[in-house]
This record gives structure tokens, sequence and C-alpha cells, in this order.
């Protein structure tokens, strides 16, 4: 019997996903988590074959998760869920470590087909996805800018051009204003660009998506 980890911040989605998953009969919903600290608290305390993380719950965000998750618990497979086809951001979920990527608007057998393919050590993607990943691999490949940015400076670059401050940045990521800063500073080098109205038209122009 599989033993899954349902991590939303939203009751309601919480109890659609249990109620899939008590029609099948090698799964079972062991525990929930509301929070990123609850999710990383979970795995400590219960074993568990699988993790559906949602992508934009509250507290550490699903990359720093999924990175903390590979170190402490390589084992677990973890699924992510989106309210979004974000393609651009799956590939730093997958690249961090997730299994597989599905959008909520996925029919339920889909989520029980990946559920049950990752579980044991496979990969889970749609179609569609498959061809918007391969696509962007080829934009790597060509050497897009935004492509040598780590994960952290990847965030502060979306938040920037939403137009968000650095000290409003600092206070929703809980880090100082001076770590921002020292982002945004490498960010706008390793981009080569000077100013945040050039950040901003790189975005819109690429398309980059925030989670």
């Amino acid at each position: 019997m599989l033993k899954i980890l349902v991590a939303d911040d939203h009751p309601i989605v919480r109890q659609g996903i249990k109620q899939i998953i008590a029609d099948t009969t090698d799964m079972v919903v062991a525990g929930e988590a509301t929070n990123g600290h609850e999710v990383l608290n979970a795995v400590k305390e219960n074993p568990y074959d699988v993790i559906l993380l949602d992508i934009a719950m509250p507290g550490p965000n699903s990359i720093d998760i999924l990175k903390q998750l590979k170190k402490d618990k390589p084992q677990i497979a973890v699924l992510i869920l989106s309210i979004h086809p974000e393609e651009q951001y799956a590939v730093r979920t997958l690249k961090a470590g997730a299994s597989g990527y599905l959008t909520k608007e996925s029919a339920p057998d889909e989520l029980v087909e990946a559920i049950r393919k990752v579980s044991k050590g496979g990969k889970y993607i749609t179609s569609s996805l498959a061809e918007s990943l391969a696509t962007i691999l080829i934009k790597e490949d060509q050497g897009l800018p935004h492509t040598i940015l780590s994960d952290r400076e990847y965030q502060v670059l979306l938040m920037i051009s939403s137009g968000k401050t650095n000290k409003e940045i600092a206070d929703e990521l809980s880090l100082s204003v001076k770590t921002i800063s020292t982002h945004h500073t490498r960010i706008l080098n390793k981009m080569n660009m000077r100013t945040n109205a050039e950040l901003i038209h790189y975005v819109i122009k690429h398309e980059l998506e925030d989670q």
C-alpha cells in the first residue's frame, strides 16, 4: 500500500485528492500538510512513498523543499501540483528533484497513474509539457541569459519584474534587504543588463513564469 502525503494549503483541494485516492486499492493518504515547514516535519516523523506537493504553499518555496527532501529523504518521490501550466517553473522543479509535474486540472485517473509511476522510480510529465520542455532545453542550448541564474536569483528576477521593491522581496522571502540587493546586482551582471526596465522587458519577451 503506497503511503501518500498530501501537501496543499487549500482544504478543498486536499479533500478532493483524498476522495480520488480513496477509490484506489493500492494507495492511501497517510498524512496532510498545509505549508512547507509541515512537509519537512512530516517526513521526519513518518514514512511516505509519494508526496503530492502544491507548487505555491506558505513557508519555504517548492524549490527549497525539493532540495531539502532530495538531501534528507531521496527515496520519497515528489509529484508537483500546480494550478497553472507553468513550463518554465516545471523545468526548475524537475531539475531540483521532482519526479513529476501535473496541473490541478488533470483528470483523476491521470493523477493516480502519475502517483503509481513515480512511486516506482519513474518520471511523469504530460505530452504537452514534454514538448514545452524540449523547446526550453533548446533555448538553454542557445544560451539565454536567464538559464545561468541560480534558483533564488531566478525567483528574485520574477519578483522584480512584477514591480516589487527590494524591501518587499526581502520581506516576502524572509531575507535581508542587503541579501536581495546582492542578488539584484548579480542578476543584472549575469544578464548583462543595467536597469529593471531591461529585466522586465526580458521577462515579458521570453514569457518567463512565476510560481
